[in-house]
């Protein structure tokens, strides 16, 4: 654990040479990049200190149980279990600290919620799950503009896309995309009949043009008019962008906002994001196997998490959590699912070896 250490003291002590360094000031994005990593060492420089500093402080209390005084032998072995206690607690918050973050963690995120298999009922659930949101956002002082939206026949929507930034947006959301199933007694019911119902969500990470490594001459860009709901708009203006990946024939487009600009943004990370899939195939075969796409098919049987009313339970069928909860969870308290799936994540990591 030391050695670990040592390690990234020296790699953090070079950076803050870097730092000061004029050609890296005068280098924006070198600049930016270091002092990112700067800031990410920083909590492990500190815990470097301490650590060793209480390794040092073990070895003078083994010392000093050496002594011919009985009094002061008693005295460094009480000293001796604290500070071995303390040093365990200390390396399980290494351990942890070492799990290397998901380089895509700190980006803001387009948010999309769409209702899937139940009709009306399907649309008033994607209505509570973007209020749940919309609380939890705030909870975590994320900030949202709706992009795009399709109000349901009832109440609800049938979609509505959101443009969600802050400070480790994608790295507390992520965990949210795929199919959520409710099963409650329905607005639109008269009988007091249960039903499931479902509704889909999609996080994607955005990406800044400058992060995007695709070369523009491999690039062909069409505009088009977008169909659809959105009145007179959308039939005199040409919002809609398609981007086609020549090297790799793959096409992404957006519709989304009656901004090209808009659109065009969201497009290009839709793009990048199925162009670094298809390159790092090959390297993450094994784990993209296990892995299903951001949303599935949106039926009722392809769920993440289940909402239960009557029960008034939340169940995560990812990690077989169960909280008996709704109530709060529904109001934007999510942050009892989410720690928990971030544990379980490090955990992983952990099993599989990862470490910075």
């Amino acid at each position: 654990m030391l050695d670990k250490l040592e390690s990234i003291h020296s790699r953090y002590l070079d950076i803050e040479e870097k730092l000061s360094d004029p050609e890296i000031m005068s280098d924006m994005k070198a600049y930016s990049k270091l002092n990112k990593e700067y800031k990410d060492l920083q909590e492990l420089e500190k815990y470097y200190h301490e650590y060793k500093s209480t390794i040092d402080n073990i070895a003078n209390s083994e010392e000093m149980m050496k002594d011919n005084d009985p009094e002061m032998r008693e005295m460094a072995q009480m000293e001796y279990e604290s500070l071995v206690e303390q040093k365990e607690k200390m390396e399980e918050d290494i351990k942890i600290l070492l799990i290397p973050k998901d380089p895509d963690d700190d980006k803001d995120v387009i948010f999309e919620i769409r209702s899937g298999t139940g009709g009306d009922e399907a649309s008033i659930f994607a209505g509570d799950l973007y209020r749940m949101y919309s609380k939890y956002f705030e909870t975590n002082d994320f900030k949202s503009e709706v992009v795009s939206v399709n109000e349901g026949t009832v109440g609800g929507y049938n979609k509505i896309v959101l443009e969600v930034t802050g400070s480790n947006v994608f790295g507390k959301l992520k965990f949210e995309s795929g199919a959520h199933r409710v099963q409650r007694v329905p607005k639109t019911e008269s009988q007091g009949r249960v039903h499931t119902s479902a509704a889909t969500v999609a996080v994607i990470p955005k990406f800044e043009v400058e992060d995007i490594d695709i070369r523009k001459d491999e690039l062909r860009t069409d505009t088009f008019r977008a169909s659809g709901a959105g009145g007179q708009h959308v039939n005199k203006t040409e919002s809609g962008v398609r981007f086609t990946h020549i090297p790799t024939g793959i096409v992404s487009e957006s519709t989304d906002s009656r901004s090209q600009h808009k659109n065009r943004e969201i497009a290009l990370t839709r793009l990048y994001i199925k162009v670094r899939e298809a390159q790092e195939q090959k390297v993450y075969s094994e784990q993209k196997a296990q892995r299903k796409s951001l949303v599935g098919s949106g039926d009722r049987s392809d769920k993440i998490r289940t909402y239960n009313y009557p029960q008034n339970r939340v169940t995560d069928h990812r990690i077989n959590l169960t909280l008996y909860s709704l109530d709060k969870i529904i109001e934007g308290d999510l942050e009892p699912v989410i720690e928990a799936l971030q544990v379980y994540e490090n955990a992983e990591k952990m099993k599989a070896g990862e470490t910075l």
